[in-house]
């Protein structure tokens, strides 16, 4: 397993790997990641923001899965955890903690606060949140783009949780 920076060869592979995962959940509708107009060129629309990354993990030489990090209000130091997503074959083996662990490390070094937006029907992801200190909101911040989601998530990056 490696986790490395995203590249331009990685873009089509990570977007069907998004898409994929939406669509197999009943989630390819609007107002969520699946019609996201920057899924065609991840690589460029994060190397071209500032204090944003996208990694993406590789099991034997092929791309699973990744994760973003990139800013979302960056007045008050709050970034947002983005696509988080891994294929199905590889999913429960520990990778979404890495790249969790991975992108959380870069958060904290810019930022104070991690958002993030999900579904309370993706109890998995919701728990694996919540073990990494994210704390579940009454309703989502100020600029959210995502209408579709129905739970929204803020961590304090300048605590660090018990995993």
């Amino acid at each position: 397993m490696i986790i490395r920076e995203m590249e331009p060869k990685d873009n089509a592979v990570v977007k069907e790997i998004i898409q994929h995962s939406l669509k197999s959940l009943g989630l390819d509708i609007p107002g969520t990641a699946y019609f996201d107009p920057q899924l065609d060129d991840l690589h460029h629309y994060y190397t071209h923001l500032s204090n944003a990354h996208y990694w993406v993990v590789e099991v034997a030489g092929t791309v699973v899965g990744g994760v973003g990090i990139a800013p979302f209000d960056e007045a008050d130091g709050v970034c947002e955890l983005q696509k988080l997503y891994l294929t199905p074959d590889v999913q429960g083996l520990g990778l979404a903690k890495k790249l969790m662990e991975t992108a959380l490390d870069f958060a904290s070094k810019h930022y104070d606060k991690c958002y993030l937006e999900t579904q309370h029907a993706l109890a998995p992801a919701c728990r694996l949140y919540e073990k990494y200190g994210f704390s579940l909101l009454e309703t989502p911040l100020q600029g959210s783009e995502h209408s579709a989601m129905d739970a929204w998530y803020l961590k304090d990056l300048r605590k660090k949780a018990v995993q």
